[in-house]
Order: structure tokens, then C-alpha cells, then sequence
């Protein structure tokens, strides 16, 4: 492997350090790198005890997915997201605001690159789904557009 670049790996384990991930894993000209730790957990629990359960009634409908909803916006990376440019700035969008397409939403923060994360259809921010700060995966909705 000539071309492989040890920065990219200490890069993403920073990534994993700052974002409390437990795996990265990233393509790019046909080089793949995938960079994880091992997460051990120790779960315990009291002695099973007898409870009484009793049947639920059936639901008339079930809720859909927010990921199927028409109006998610979805993240394109792994990072943290921030909802204003810089602590002091007023959000991008909050629930009510109305958007257009192309208006920036939030910046996603990955490998110390600041990614504006942008509207691809207007309308009324009914959703806002992750905190200022929050680290978000790859495909996570960050907000519910219709």
C-alpha cells in the first residue's frame, strides 16, 4: 500500500475521540480505511422477579418512520452538528422559520472541516431533532422540513 496516508487514521481516531463513535470508516479513490475501538460494557441486573403483564390493545395505525418522512433532512457525514455559525450567532432555523432551498441549516463539524448542511426543498421547519453540539452519524435526520 503505497499511497496509504497514517494521517487519515490519526485524523479519524481524533474524530472518534471528539465524537464518542465507536467506528469510522471512510472511501476514497478506491483506498477504504476503517478506524474503530473495542467498547467493552458490563451489564448486571437483579434476580428476575414475576410480573404481571397485561395484553396491550392493538394500535390502529402505526407511526411512520422520521427517516421515511418526506421532509427529513438527513446528515451526509458523521460529525457534530452546530446550529449557528458561531456560539454567539443566532441559529440558522428554528421550529416555525420558513426555508428555502439552498438556506443553511446547520454545519456539521468533521475532521476540523466546517460543512454547511443546506435545504434541498423549502418550507416550515416543523422538527428540529438534534441539540447544538450533538455528535450525529451518517444518515441521522437532523430536521423535519414540509
Amino acid at each position: 500500500m503505497s499511497d496509504f496516508d497514517e494521517e487519515v487514521v490519526r485524523k479519524l481516531a481524533n474524530l472518534l475521540d471528539e465524537t464518542g463513535l465507536t467506528d469510522i470508516e471512510i472511501e476514497t479513490d478506491g483506498l477504504r480505511v476503517k478506524v474503530g475501538r473495542n467498547v467493552t460494557t458490563n451489564i448486571t441486573s437483579a434476580a428476575p422477579t414475576a410480573t404481571h403483564v397485561q395484553a396491550a390493545s392493538p394500535v390502529a395505525e402505526i407511526a411512520p418512520s422520521l427517516e421515511d418522512h418526506p421532509g427529513a433532512v438527513k446528515s451526509p457525514m458523521v460529525g457534530t452538528a452546530y446550529h449557528a455559525s458561531d456560539p454567539d450567532s443566532e441559529p440558522f432555523i428554528s421550529v416555525g422559520d420558513q426555508v428555502s432551498v439552498g438556506q443553511t441549516l446547520f454545519i456539521i463539524e468533521a475532521m476540523k472541516v466546517m460543512n454547511p448542511i443546506k435545504a434541498t426543498a423549502g418550507g416550515t421547519v416543523k422538527e428540529i431533532l438534534v441539540q447544538n453540539g450533538q455528535p450525529v452519524e451518517f444518515n441521522e435526520v437532523l430536521v423535519i422540513v414540509e
